[in-house]
C-alpha cells in the first residue's frame, strides 16, 4: 500500500544506528493505527426484493467502498445477515467504520467486543399453578395439600395440550441432547412449519436432534475471529450445538423440558419431578455463548453480539414462535440502536415472535438492567416456596437456621475462625475476610470452621480454599450489599449460608470468646418455606436507562435455586477441580426466571395463537401476583415492600394470564413509531417519523412511567377485550396513587359488547401541591397501581413517578 511504501522509503533514509529500533517501532505504529475490530453494521428492515446471494453481494458493495481491495473486503466478512435483519459483520477499522456510520441507509454501526454482553446465570411450576396429576407409582415426589390452583393448573395445561405445536427458540451455550428432559418419546411428528437445520459439529451429529429437539445451529465467526482458531484444550468447548458448561441445557429444560420423574441435585436435594413449563413444546437450539478460553467454566459466557444477531436471524427464518435470551448487556446506558439483542427482538415481533429476555443480575443497585427494550419481556428473578434448610450451632448456643446442598457432614464441633484473622501477610485488608485462593494460612485453619464473607471471588472458589487450607466446615457470610437470599451451591466441606445480621452474630461470639466453636448442620429439602415469594437481591433493578418513560422490568419468576438439565461434560460447581457428575444441577439467576416465562409464553401461545407479542406481554403483567403466600407484599431481600423496579407488574402467574379479560396491544408499527421518540429510526424502508413525534410514554404499554413530573402528564392507552364474548362487560376503574400525585381516568367506566373491541382512555397524572414533597424526595421515584375491574377479572398496571 501507500502507507507501506513511505514507511519503507523513510526507513532507507535513516542511518544504520537507528534502523534497528526502528524496524521495531514502525510495525507497532502501524498495527495501532490500522487496528481491527468487528463491526456490526445496520440497515434496518429487508425490503424483500432480493435473493440472498444479491444481499450478500449488496453488503459486500459497502465494504469494498472502505477497503482497499475486493479481495480485503470478502476475507473481512463474518456474517451477512439475510432473512430479516438487513446488516452484516465484519473486520473494521475505527476510520472504516465511520465512514459507513455516516451513509444516510445506515442506521447504526456499533462495535462487538466479548465484555458487552454476559449470561445471567422442578418446584418452581407447582409454586406457580402448574402441576399435573400424579401419572405413576413410580413417582417420589413429596406429596403436598392440592388446592384450587392446581386444578386451574391442570386444566388449563390441557387446553394449552402442554405446548405441543409450538417451537421456542433458545440462544443460549447449547443443549446436552442425551439428557431425559429432551426425550422425544410418545411426541407427534414435527410441525410442518418447521425450516430449520440440525447442524452436526464436534460431540454433535444429526441423531441427536429428534422430535424434541427439532433444530440445533452455533454461531462461533466472531467467537474465533476474537481468540483465534478454535482449540478443545483452551476452549472447553465443543464447536457445535452440545452444551459445555450446563447453561443452556439448564435454561433449555426448564422452559420446555419433559416430565421426568425421581431426579434430584448432587447429594439428593430437591428430589421430585423435573419439568418445563411447556413439556410438548419443541425445541430450536442456537448456541452464540462460548466459554472463555484458559478460563474456568465458572466465569460468565463469552456472548459476541454478531454471533446472537446471526442466531436470532435464523431463528425467525426457522419459524419458531417464542425466543427465549437469558443473556444481556454488562452497561445499562447501550442504546438500543446499538444492542444486538434489542435489534433482533424488534425483526422477531414483526413476524410476531415473543421474545423474552432476562434483567440482569447486577441488583440491588437502581438503574442496572439489561434487555429494556419495549417490544421484550423484561423478567426479574424471585425465589419460590422450597428451601434446603440445615442449620448452624455456636459454642454460646446460639442456633440459627441456614440454607444448604452440601451432603458433606461435621462429625463434630469444631473450632471457629474468622478469616481475615487466619490470613498468609501482605493479603489487602479489602480482601482479608473474603477466602479468596492462596490467602488462608493452613496453620490456622487446620480442622477449624472459616467464616468467609461474599464480595470478591465465586462462592465455590471460597469453600475451595477452607478445604485447600485443611478446614472442615465454612459459613459463607453475606454482607449488606448482597442482602437476605442465600443462593446454594455444591461445596467441598460442610457449609452454612447466612444473611448479615447473623454475620454480625457470629463476629460478636468470636471477639468475645477465647474459644469460639462451631458445628454445621447438613441441609435437608423444605417445601412451604413461608414467605414466598420474595425478590432476590441480585436481581437487576431499574429505572430504566435507556429510557425512563419505559417501566422495566415487567415481570418476575422463580430464578433462585432452580432444579433443572446439565451438562454431562461439566461439575455441578463448574470448576475443573470438581470431577463430580450430576444429571441434574441447581443453579440461581435471571438467566433461570427468564426460561419460566417463556415456557408460560409457549403454553399462552398454543391458548391464543392469534394474540400479538405485546398481548401476551399485558396478559401475564396485568393477572400478577403483587403478594406472598402470607397474603402480604412480596417483599425485598431487607423484608421491605418490593417496589416496581425490582418486581415489574409482579410474579407471574399463567393460569390467570390465560384469561386476563383486557389487554394493552402494540403492533410493529407502534414500537416504530416509539423509536421516532428515543433516536432509534430509519429502521423500516415503508415507515417514516412524523413531525410531531408522540412521547414514548403514551406507548401502549401494560405499565407507566413518568420521570421528572412537573405539574400534570396526559396519558393515553388502550385496552382490548379478550374475554367474555357472550355478555356485556363493564370495567370500573380504581387506583391507588403514588405519594404526592393525583390519577384520574377519563372515562372511569368501560363498557364492551364484543371480543376485539378496542376502548380508550386517558390518565391524567398531576402533582399535588397539597402534598408537597420534601427536597431529599424530589427526583426520587414514588410507585403506585391503577386498574380496571369487572365481575371477574382484575387487570392491574404499576405505576411509578418522579417530582421534578
Amino acid at each position: 500500500t501507500f502507507q507501506q511504501k513511505k514507511k519503507i522509503q523513510v526507513l532507507k533514509a535513516m542511518k544504520l544506528s537507528f534502523l534497528f529500533p526502528l524496524l521495531f517501532l514502525v510495525p507497532l505504529l502501524a498495527s495501532c493505527a490500522e487496528k481491527k475490530q468487528v463491526y456490526i453494521v445496520y440497515f434496518g428492515e429487508h425490503k424483500g426484493d432480493k435473493a440472498f446471494h444479491e444481499i450478500e453481494e449488496h453488503h459486500h458493495s459497502y465494504l469494498q467502498s472502505v477497503k482497499e481491495s475486493e479481495e480485503d473486503a470478502r476475507s473481512s466478512l463474518l456474517y451477512s445477515y439475510k432473512h430479516s435483519i438487513n446488516g452484516f459483520a465484519a473486520e473494521l477499522t475505527p476510520d472504516e467504520a465511520s465512514k459507513l456510520e455516516k451513509l444516510e441507509e445506515v442506521v447504526s454501526v456499533f462495535e462487538s467486543h466479548p465484555r458487552k454482553y454476559e449470561t445471567h446465570t422442578t418446584r418452581s411450576w407447582e409454586f406457580v399453578g402448574l402441576e399435573e396429576e400424579e401419572t405413576d407409582g413410580d413417582d417420589r415426589r413429596q406429596k403436598h395439600d392440592v388446592d384450587d390452583r392446581f386444578r386451574v393448573g391442570r386444566n388449563f395445561l390441557k387446553k394449552a395440550k402442554h405446548g405441543d405445536g409450538i417451537i421456542v427458540g433458545l440462544v443460549d451455550s447449547g443443549v446436552w441432547p442425551e439428557s431425559r428432559s429432551f426425550s422425544d418419546k410418545g411426541m407427534g411428528p414435527i410441525p410442518k412449519s418447521w425450516k430449520g437445520i440440525c447442524q452436526t459439529g464436534v460431540a454433535f451429529n444429526s441423531s441427536h436432534c429428534n422430535r424434541k429437539i427439532i433444530g440445533a445451529r452455533y454461531y462461533a465467526k466472531g467467537y474465533e475471529n476474537y481468540y483465534g482458531q478454535f482449540n478443545v484444550t483452551a476452549n472447553k468447548d465443543f464447536l457445535s450445538p452440545r452444551d459445555p458448561d450446563g447453561h443452556g441445557s439448564h435454561t433449555a429444560s426448564t422452559a420446555v423440558g419433559r416430565r421426568v420423574n425421581g431426579v434430584s441435585a448432587l447429594g439428593g436435594f430437591a428430589m421430585g419431578s423435573a419439568s418445563g413449563g411447556a413439556p410438548l413444546a419443541r425445541l430450536a437450539i442456537y448456541k452464540a455463548c462460548w466459554t472463555k478460553p484458559n478460563h474456568e467454566k465458572v466465569d460468565v459466557n463469552i456472548c459476541l453480539a454478531e454471533d446472537m444477531l446471526a442466531a436470532i436471524d435464523d431463528a425467525i427464518a426457522d419459524g419458531v414462535h417464542v425466543i427465549s435470551i437469558s443473556i444481556g448487556v454488562a452497561d445499562p446506558l447501550q442504546p438500543f440502536s446499538k444492542d444486538g439483542i434489542a435489534i433482533g427482538a424488534l425483526h422477531a415481533i414483526r413476524r410476531n415472535i415473543v421474545v423474552a429476555a432476562s434483567a440482569g443480575n447486577s441488583g440491588p443497585k437502581p438503574g442496572t438492567l439489561s434487555n429494556t427494550a419495549p417490544w421484550i419481556i423484561t423478567v426479574g428473578a424471585s425465589t419460590l416456596d422450597r428451601a434446603f434448610i440445615g442449620g448452624l450451632v455456636l459454642g454460646n448456643g446460639y442456633t440459627i437456621k441456614t440454607e444448604s446442598i452440601t451432603a458433606i457432614k461435621m462429625d463434630k464441633f469444631a473450632p471457629l475462625v474468622y478469616a481475615a484473622n487466619v490470613v498468609v501477610p501482605g493479603i489487602a485488608l479489602n480482601d482479608s475476610s473474603q477466602c479468596l485462593p492462596n490467602s488462608l494460612r493452613p496453620e490456622l485453619v487446620n480442622g477449624k470452621v472459616v467464616l468467609c464473607l461474599r464480595g470478591a471471588g465465586s462462592r465455590i472458589g471460597k469453600g475451595l480454599e477452607v478445604k485447600r487450607a485443611g478446614g472442615v466446615g465454612m459459613i459463607l457470610g453475606n454482607t449488606p450489599a448482597v442482602g437476605n437470599e442465600t443462593a446454594v451451591d455444591s461445596h467441598f466441606v460442610a457449609t452454612a449460608a447466612v444473611n448479615p445480621t447473623v454475620v454480625e452474630k457470629i463476629l460478636d461470639y468470636i471477639k468475645t470468646d477465647k474459644n469460639p466453636i462451631a458445628f454445621i448442620k447438613p441441609g435437608k429439602t423444605v417445601y412451604k418455606n413461608q414467605p414466598a415469594p420474595f425478590m432476590t437481591g441480585f436481581s437487576s433493578r431499574g429505572p430504566n436507562m435507556v429510557d425512563p418513560n419505559i417501566l422495566k422490568p415487567d415481570i418476575t419468576a422463580p430464578g433462585l435455586n432452580i432444579l433443572a438439565a446439565w451438562s454431562g461434560a461439566d461439575s455441578p460447581t463448574k470448576m475443573s477441580i470438581d470431577q463430580r457428575v450430576a444429571d441434574y444441577n441447581i443453579y440461581s439467576g435471571t438467566s433461570m426466571s427468564c426460561p419460566h416465562v417463556a415456557g408460560a409464553i409457549a403454553l399462552l401461545k398454543a391458548i391464543h395463537p392469534k394474540w400479538s407479542s405485546a398481548a401476551i406481554r399485558s396478559a401475564l403483567m396485568t393477572t400478577a401476583w403483587m403478594t406472598n403466600d402470607e397474603k402480604k407484599p412480596i417483599q425485598d431481600p431487607n423484608g421491605l415492600p418490593a417496589n416496581p423496579f425490582a418486581l415489574g407488574s409482579g410474579h407471574f402467574r399463567p393460569t390467570k394470564a390465560a384469561d386476563p379479560g383486557l389487554v394493552y396491544d402494540a403492533s410493529y408499527r407502534d414500537y416504530l413509531l416509539y423509536g421516532c421518540s428515543v433516536g432509534f429510526t430509519g429502521i423500516d424502508p415503508a415507515f417514516r417519523c412524523p413531525i410531531k413525534i408522540p412521547p414514548g410514554y403514551n406507548l401502549n404499554y401494560p405499565s407507566i412511567s413518568i420521570p421528572n413530573l412537573d405539574r400534570k402528564v396526559t396519558i393515553k392507552r388502550t385496552v382490548t377485550n379478550v374475554g367474555d364474548g357472550n355478555s356485556t362487560s363493564t370495567y370500573v376503574f380504581s387506583a391507588k396513587a403514588p405519594f404526592g400525585v393525583s390519577l384520574k381516568a377519563k372515562p372511569s367506566v368501560l363498557t364492551f359488547n364484543r371480543i376485539g373491541e378496542k376502548k380508550w382512555f386517558k390518565i391524567v397524572v398531576m402533582a399535588r401541591k397539597d402534598k408537597m414533597l420534601n427536597v431529599t424526595e424530589k427526583g426520587q421515584y414514588q410507585f403506585g397501581w391503577f386498574s380496571w375491574t369487572d365481575r371477574y377479572h382484575v387487570v392491574r398496571s404499576p405505576i411509578a413517578v418522579s417530582l421534578a
